[in-house]
């Protein structure tokens, strides 16, 4: 599959547009996500249609709190990555990408829909578990039938990508979980192999869109849990996107090349109770039995919206549309 964004130079030689690497890449060589291939002056997508997992998952999964909640959604993820986390939790596919994929199968975008379709309370497809935006022609195919069909389309995403083709996605996804993974450009070059200002970027131009957005924020002990940074990301967020922003806070387990302990609920419940000073829904994840409450209030009038147990939510003070039963606030969205 030709990719959708690259430049070609008179040497043969291609220029990836699609994230903020700019990869110029040699014939017969690879970007950094190693799924951009340069193959006689054309760039090539070589996972197309390669699918490393897919699942029926509870939207609250993704984690997604204000989106369809209580609904299932089918999930599907393939191979690689575009940035090279040294603490992925998922390294076993994002930091994987099978180079001979001669004896896999190739999962057409129609039947991921047909599959998304047969499955009862499924709202519609997830594009999830490593970075969707390296298989981006192919997500932007399944998506297109996916919302013929009436079908809801989520992307979970570290947010490095370019606005051009963040712009293209805006008219078939519909709900976006980013992964903020610090707020430090220092961090993001040598943790991750990227930079922060495209994740930022990325964030106010998926807010301007007006589809639905919620972060997630991995708090790694010793790395990114200086407390004077994570309030200056999160008055960012509230002064960038809104204080109705959805934040995440998300729990570490030791993976990958980094084998921090596991974040103390007591740095999780610190960094919970900043961000409350700021943006009106915080939640904790990753951490079974928490003691502290991730149900919804509405933050007009404080009337229990959601209860949650674990990933599984019970709506008993929303309207229909999303809306607080006792004030009519527009909290959430359910169509």
């Amino acid at each position: 599959m030709v990719s959708q964004f690259y430049i070609k130079s008179d040497s043969g030689s291609t220029e990836c547009q699609l994230c903020p690497h700019f990869c110029k890449i040699k014939n017969e060589r690879v970007g950094i996500c190693n799924t951009r291939l340069n193959r006689n002056g054309v760039l090539e997508s070589t996972q197309w249609g390669v699918i490393s997992s897919s699942s029926l998952d509870p939207i609250e999964k993704k984690p997604l709190y204000h989106f369809f909640p209580g609904k299932m959604i089918y999930s599907i993820g393939g191979f690689g990555c575009n940035l090279k986390c040294s603490f992925c939790q998922n390294y076993e596919i994002s930091q994987y990408v099978p180079q001979n994929i001669d004896n896999l199968r190739i999962v057409l975008p129609q039947e991921v829909v047909m599959k998304a379709k047969i499955h009862p309370n499924n709202i519609g497809i997830a594009y999830t578990y490593n970075e969707p935006t390296i298989s981006y022609e192919y997500m932007l195919e399944v998506a297109r039938i996916a919302k013929l069909d009436g079908l809801k389309n989520v992307m979970v995403s570290n947010g490095y990508i370019n606005k051009e083709p963040l712009s293209v996605l805006f008219e078939f996804i519909d709900a976006f979980n980013i992964d903020l993974k610090a707020f430090t450009d220092i961090f993001y070059r040598k943790y991750t192999g990227g930079r922060l200002q495209p994740v930022l970027d990325s964030l106010k131009e998926i807010r301007k869109s007006g589809k639905h957005l919620e972060i997630t924020f991995l708090v790694i002990p010793n790395l990114n849990d200086n407390m004077d940074d994570a309030k200056s990301m999160i008055d960012w967020i509230a002064n960038e996107l809104g204080e109705h922003t959805i934040l995440h806070l998300s729990r570490y387990h030791p993976a990958h090349l980094v084998y921090n302990p596991l974040t103390p609920i007591e740095t999780l419940t610190h960094v919970f109770n900043i961000a409350k000073q700021k943006l009106q829904f915080v939640y904790i994840g990753n951490v079974p039995n928490l003691e502290v409450e991730n149900n919804t209030n509405c933050p007009k009038c404080g009337n229990v919206l959601i209860n949650r147990d674990g990933f599984y939510s019970s709506l008993v003070g929303l309207n229909a549309d999303g809306s607080c039963k006792e004030c009519d606030l527009s909290v959430v969205t359910m169509a």
